[in-house]
């Protein structure tokens, strides 16, 4: 390969890759989701590193084997996302329908036995060769993207594809809870309402699915007692503090250790001995210690910022489907997190959901980053207008 040659080649591989990055035209709101989303994903990463070391290490020999695996989902979420917000959103708009269907039915899969891979007495995931996938975690945003076209066009569509559709959405919550999973339920039964409510449904609709969302959740307390039991914990963890207050006790103690400015990266206690499932549920637990009370507003306010930025694109959004799909994102996104660190505060019961984006699992992170592909997306086409150039324009007779 002679000079020439090599210099094109090189031009040509540094314009592909610039191109692929680039967010030349892109509105500011969009860049700014980006590059927040690309951050709480660092550091989310790097969170992971230290909370899954000594977990690895014990369980696979290797400390670096949460983060590799971490690592390799978080690049097919990338490249996803990627797609998602380089193309209209009336594409994924159109299959929302279906890759809703294909999730309920692959959560329908884990309740086969043979099919369904039990983990701590929950039946969520499937196998995928080596790995698992949780299909709840994936029908989150394809949630979002159908309820917000259904509420958006509400007042348009017959009772009859209301009644269907109502009944879909009903039928996969149920899916979600026998496994059972109440929490991922109560999320995606929440994040539905929530779009509903911000597209304008009559308050008495709202009032009688509310009602009858808490029925079926104090059903399944009353039917399941580790649920039960977790509610009396949160109330009192140390009236059992060996068995059902032990996880929000050593989650206490590890925020509490944290102090003011932290133990210092990758010098958490409680994650080497006592903190259970340290790299998935309580993983801000393992960043409290280790980044102190400062840390954590400090994280509190990236999610307050995040958040003002989704609802003001929510707000620009010229499209009422597309305000709700904002919404509706940054509900999974923050509302989750914000429930996340909820639970490992001891402010509301225990629930099992990830910290998203810090939390272990590749389902988790994938729909996480199609999830906020989602709402760049939003924000590129509620502030980004197709401009005519003059010189297509025709030139006037003379």
């Amino acid at each position: 390969m002679n000079l020439s040659a090599a210099t094109s080649l090189r031009t040509g591989t540094v314009q592909l890759f610039t191109q692929f990055f680039s967010v030349q035209g892109w509105a500011l709101e969009a860049r700014l989701l980006r590059w927040m989303t690309l951050l709480w994903l660092s550091v989310g990463l790097v969170v992971l590193y230290s909370a899954s070391y000594h977990a690895a290490e014990d369980d696979y020999g290797r400390g670096s084997h949460y983060f590799l695996v971490q690592l390799v989902w978080m690049l097919i979420g990338l490249l996803i996302s990627r797609y998602i917000t380089r193309h209209p959103l009336q594409q994924m708009m159109r299959l929302s329908g279906i890759l809703l269907l294909v999730c309920m039915l692959l959560v329908m899969a884990t309740h086969i036995p043979g099919v369904g891979i039990s983990v701590n007495g929950a039946t969520r995931w499937l196998p995928l060769g080596p790995f698992l996938i949780q299909p709840s975690e994936l029908m989150k945003p394809f949630l979002v993207l159908h309820s917000a076209q259904l509420f958006g066009k509400w007042h348009k569509l017959t009772n009859q594809t209301r009644l269907v559709w109502l009944g879909i959405f009903t039928l996969g919550l149920l899916s979600i809870l026998t496994q059972p999973n109440l929490s991922t339920t109560a999320v995606c039964g929440m994040t539905i309402w929530l779009i509903a409510l911000a597209a304008g449904l009559p308050y008495r609709q709202l009032i009688l699915t509310a009602s009858s969302g808490f029925m079926a959740a104090v059903i399944s307390i009353s039917l399941k007692s580790y649920q039960r039991d977790r509610i009396i914990s949160f109330l009192d963890p140390w009236a059992d503090p060996a068995e059902s207050g032990y996880q929000l006790i050593q989650s206490l103690l590890a925020i509490g250790s944290g102090g003011l400015g932290g133990t210092g990266y990758g010098f958490s206690i409680q994650k080497e001995f006592f903190l259970p499932i340290q790299y998935t549920d309580f993983i801000f637990s393992v960043f409290a210690e280790e980044f102190g009370f400062i840390g954590s507003v400090v994280l509190l306010i990236f999610f307050a910022i995040y958040s003002t930025i989704a609802l003001a694109v929510a707000v620009q959004s010229p499209k009422m489907v597309h305000r709700l799909i904002a919404i509706g994102c940054m509900v999974l996104l923050v509302g989750q997190s914000l429930i996340n660190i909820g639970v490992a505060t001891g402010s509301i019961p225990t629930t099992g959901l990830p910290l998203p984006l810090f939390s272990y699992g590749g389902s988790s992170v994938i729909a996480n980053l199609i999830t906020a592909g989602l709402l760049i997306r939003v924000a590129r086409e509620s502030r980004e207008a197709n401009v005519l150039s003059l010189r297509s324009l025709p030139r006037p007779k003379t």
